[in-house]
């Protein structure tokens, strides 16, 4: 392929095809990207599911010399290790069960081109080593055949964890991360950028009234502090939904915040139909609320009510933990003995006293 950079007319925190902000973050993610397209380096996007992995990559795409040539997406999540690597790699005829003819993989499809792999946190560490040589040496054979197939194809991947944590747990090659990690993207969750919210629910609003045949033009200024005050744990994809849902149930041609989700309109979670992981921050808050929420309104005991409440119960387990040790136990809480001994009898715990 001969190389031919793209006329690149727009200042270089100009918006990118596709992508919505001009908060001073995305005016920086806009920056690098627009700087690496122009080259063949691998490019590295890290962020929160949801704030739009792919819309960059595909951009960095768009905006290189291999524009004209395909842009093939893989989501390596979705496929379970003997798949992604016939998907990435092709397969020969025999090469396994149910393979009854050859099949080009992805890498070969992406000849000139570039390649997105999504969720490449999910690949195994047997995979990784075959993605390290097409990364070095630009080679690679089918599953099942001996004869080696050499490409020129970009590589941009994309992942929602920190790749570098992952290596030192023993889960990611070293050596892969440094490899993928020659310019990094970091795309900054929703809550980082809110003063980009205003533009995307115009945007969504505009796209699903002409989708659905609607008119919802307006947004309630309530509703809109509202939606700016959320910390959008989906990001961009959450406010998209978002918005589909009121311009599908709204009954005029206003955005209000009667037509919001309960967690936007209150700033809490829904509770899950399943058991989900929570962080301690969340645990924290949730607690703080549950504690407020049962409290009447003319109470004035809430310091007692709550974090008396959760020290009670953090002397009680580390107690237990130094089998009723005050000596080790003081230790591992930061305080003094004898100010542990009053809390114990302070919280009714003498029973846990130990030496």
């Amino acid at each position: 392929m001969s190389p031919r950079t793209p006329q690149l007319d727009e200042s270089p925190s100009a918006p990118l095809p596709g992508v919505i902000g001009n908060s001073a973050a995305m005016q920086e993610v806009f920056r690098t990207t627009r700087q690496v397209a122009r080259s063949s380096a691998s490019v590295l996007l890290l962020g929160e599911t949801g704030t739009g992995k792919e819309l960059i990559a595909h951009a960095v795409h768009t905006l290189s010399a291999r524009r004209d040539r395909p842009f093939v997406r893989v989501n390596c999540g979705a496929l379970s290790e003997s798949l992604l690597e016939s998907e990435l790699f092709g397969h020969v005829r025999g090469a396994f069960t149910g393979a009854i003819d050859n099949r080009t993989g992805r890498f070969e499809a992406a000849h000139q081109g570039s390649i997105f792999l999504d969720e490449i946190n999910s690949t195994t560490l047997h995979l990784q080593v075959k993605l390290l040589r097409v990364l070095q040496e630009r080679e690679f054979e089918r599953v099942g055949d001996t004869r080696t197939i050499r490409v020129d194809t970009r590589i941009i991947a994309a992942s929602n964890r920190d790749l570098l944590d992952l290596a030192m747990a023993g889960t990611f090659r070293e050596d892969l991360f440094y490899r993928l990690n020659v310019v990094p993207i970091y795309i900054p969750p929703l809550r980082d950028r809110t003063e980009d919210i205003p533009l995307l629910v115009t945007h969504f609003l505009n796209h699903y009234n002409e989708k659905n045949d609607r008119y919802v033009a307006h947004i309630e200024p309530r509703a809109m502090e509202a939606l700016q005050r959320y910390s959008w744990p989906g990001n961009v994809r959450e406010l998209q939904n978002y918005v589909e849902r009121v311009v599908v149930m709204a009954l005029g041609d206003e955005l209000t915040f009667e037509l919001l989700p309960e967690a936007v309109r209150t700033g809490r979670q829904p509770k899950s139909l399943g058991p989900r992981t929570m962080t301690f921050e969340e645990l924290s808050e949730e607690l703080v609320v549950q504690g407020l929420t049962s409290a009447g309104e003319d109470d004035c005991d809430l310091h007692g009510r709550i974090v008396n409440r959760v020290e009670r119960e953090v002397i009680s387990q580390v107690m237990n933990l130094c089998d009723g040790v005050q000596i080790k136990a003081a230790a591992r809480l930061g305080i003094n003995r004898n100010t542990l001994h009053k809390k114990l009898k302070e919280y009714g715990l003498d029973d846990a006293e130990g030496e």
